[in-house]
């Protein structure tokens, strides 16, 4: 029972949905928790949980767009902090002229949207239209930020690898960093599931924020006393699997969306299909169980390629 005097349920989560605003923990473009998320985390009612949710509306903090949710607005207090800028946290900031900061501020919020679109539909539902039509602004006001989709979508791919928190003291031993730097990858491709199809082996693209990682994911590899070649091969072997098992995370969240069967619920709907289709009862390797999860196997996959680097840098000690 709430004390007497106490703030209603719904305005305490008004407060604290500004408060993370304010603090950045949510910035402008952010979905903010659900209806469903809200009475979850707070332990009240649906319908105490939507009050909330309006009453930040009517005030401006908050938008609701089709088809993507309830984000933060550009005009939130708090909402529009200045952009990351990829560096050594001991370089320093050179100022700038405000129109500069302006148009990179429109441009940030413009790349969080984007981000939001993607995370709720898939990167196809991603266009300068759908974004300016989440902003509520003119479609070509965007080409002054942008040149296009192409641009758009390099700069979502940099903003989501600057999400990455990368320790200043990495676990000792290269297996736990390397471990440790694949599944820091994992779980941000587990965020953005559209993320692995904008990361090209073959073409990359100078990234700031994903430089930043490569740079501290090859740190390990330089102190393995093993030819600069074999530790680049190391190294881009263990991101390029953690990019190639996440390719499947797209796909299976549309699949997921358009049958609303799960990776196991379609394995045992259609394990009948299957058996009918083989000369004997006996399953092939390539059909999955009905218990299979991605990310256990990515996990089980990992610590197979990480076994054969161990094989490799004892042959390169020995040689």
């Amino acid at each position: 029972m709430d004390r007497p005097g106490a703030a209603p349920p719904y305005l305490r989560i008004v407060s604290e949905i500004k408060r993370r605003i304010e603090a950045g923990e949510l910035r402008a473009g952010d979905r903010v928790p659900s209806t469903r998320q809200v009475a979850e985390q707070w332990g009240v009612a649906l319908a105490t949980a939507a009050k909330a949710l309006n009453t930040l509306r009517q005030e401006g903090v908050v938008v609701a767009i089709s088809r993507v949710g309830t984000v933060v607005a550009e005009s939130a207090p708090g909402s529009l902090p200045p952009p990351r800028v990829p560096s050594a946290p001991q370089r320093k900031e050179r100022k700038r002229p405000a129109s500069a900061t302006v148009h990179d501020g429109k441009r940030e919020r413009m790349v969080r949207t984007a981000i939001a679109i993607a995370d709720a539909q898939g990167f196809d539902a991603v266009s300068i239209r759908s974004v300016a039509t989440a902003l509520g602004i003119p479609t070509m006001s965007l080409y002054g930020h942008v040149r296009g989709k192409e641009e758009l979508a390099a700069l979502m791919a940099d903003a989501a690898f600057g999400e990455l928190e990368l320790p200043a003291t990495p676990p000792a031993g290269w297996r736990a960093r390397l471990e440790l730097a694949a599944r820091l990858q994992w779980r941000l491709y587990l965020r953005h599931p559209w993320l692995p199809r904008l990361v090209s082996l073959t073409h990359p693209q100078p990234m700031p924020n994903m430089l930043r990682y490569g740079d501290w994911g090859m740190g390990v590899v330089r102190e393995l006393g093993i030819e600069p070649d074999a530790g680049r091969l190391v190294w881009w072997a263990v991101s390029n699997y953690v990019r190639g098992t996440a390719t499947n995370l797209e796909p299976q969240a549309e699949s997921e969306r358009h049958t609303g069967l799960s990776t196991g619920e379609w394995y045992s709907a259609h394990l009948p299909r299957f058996r009918a289709g083989l000369p004997s009862s006996a399953l092939p390797a390539h059909v999955a169980p009905a218990t299979f999860d991605l990310t256990g196997f990515f996990e089980s996959g990992l610590q197979l390629l990480l076994d054969g680097v161990a094989v490799l840098i004892g042959r390169q000690r020995l040689s």
